[in-house]
């Protein structure tokens, strides 16, 4: 099991001193928590991924090195967009340019970068979701603010300058592949215009891509997806402690009619064990 700090963690904290020093004292503890057999770690259950103030690429980039070099930690989770200014109503976003560093250091280390969704500062919350209040958090708003994020990372050319990127994206890929068709018809339009992207965004989810069922228990979305983008691009994951564990052992237990055997360790075991590099 992977561990992280919770939504939105360090992306909550707008000044960037305070982002950066609260980011490592959490993976310090983090760092603990994972090696202390008390917590039922003594046989290595239990991994993390780095909490990162993203207010400036080269130090979100030197923390990371920290945390995988020095604490053994298997990447990185950022919480959407980093909020900053006095305000809270700047927003950073890591597909543009100078975010490069980061991405750079990303691909060195080898490790993938897993982006979750957060809530929205109050100004967008207010322009949105003041008329219909019940679409704020899971069953819309998350989605649709961080594909928006994930689509940004293709269309401003990400992948196409690190095209060994390896970005982790929960709840079934935050609906992206199921709509990939159009997305990716209506996106090409774009191209006329001045857009960097050098492909479309169905073949990022054959190489920079991984999505999981985090928050997902859908055999048939699963079924769906797996013809979209291939099971092997799919991991299992629960989204504890927003999803209970029974719940998913219910969803595994429902594949054993819908998957092979080889297909379901790939799905819970395998393709996670590789692309963590588990089994080093």
């Amino acid at each position: 099991m992977v561990l992280s700090c919770a939504s939105p963690c360090i992306q909550g904290i707008s000044d960037p001193s305070t982002a950066e020093s609260t980011a490592v004292r959490i993976n310090n503890e983090l760092a603990a928590q994972i090696s202390d057999p008390s917590a039922g770690n003594s046989t290595g259950r239990f991994g993390a991924f780095a909490a990162l103030s993203m207010h400036n690429a080269t130090a979100a980039a030197a923390e990371l090195r920290r945390t995988v070099e020095e604490l053994g930690f298997l990447g990185a989770l950022v919480n959407d967009y980093q909020q900053s200014g006095a305000n809270n109503d700047t927003l950073l976003f890591y597909d543009e340019p100078e975010y490069d560093i980061f991405w750079s250091t990303v691909i060195e280390l080898d490790v993938p970068v897993y982006f979750h969704p957060r809530t929205n500062v109050a100004p967008i919350s207010t322009l949105l979701y003041t008329q219909a209040p019940w679409l704020r958090g899971a069953g819309q708003e998350f989605a649709v603010t961080l594909s928006n994020h994930i689509l940004g990372l293709c269309t401003n050319g990400v992948f196409d300058r690190f095209p060994s990127l390896k970005i982790i994206v929960g709840h079934m890929g935050e609906r992206i592949p199921s709509d990939l068709d159009r997305i990716d018809k209506e996106i090409a339009r774009q191209k006329v215009l001045g857009m960097p992207m050098l492909r479309n965004v169905s073949s990022y989810f054959e190489t920079n891509i991984w999505t999981t069922s985090s928050g997902s228990f859908s055999p048939a979305l699963l079924e769906y997806h797996k013809e979209e983008i291939g099971l092997e691009r799919i991991m299992y994951s629960i989204d504890y402690p927003f999803e209970t564990m029974e719940d998913g052992k219910v969803f595994l237990d429902e594949l054993e009619d819908e998957l092979t055997e080889e297909e379901l360790r790939k799905f819970t075991r395998e393709t996670a064990i590789a692309l963590l590099k588990l089994d080093g």
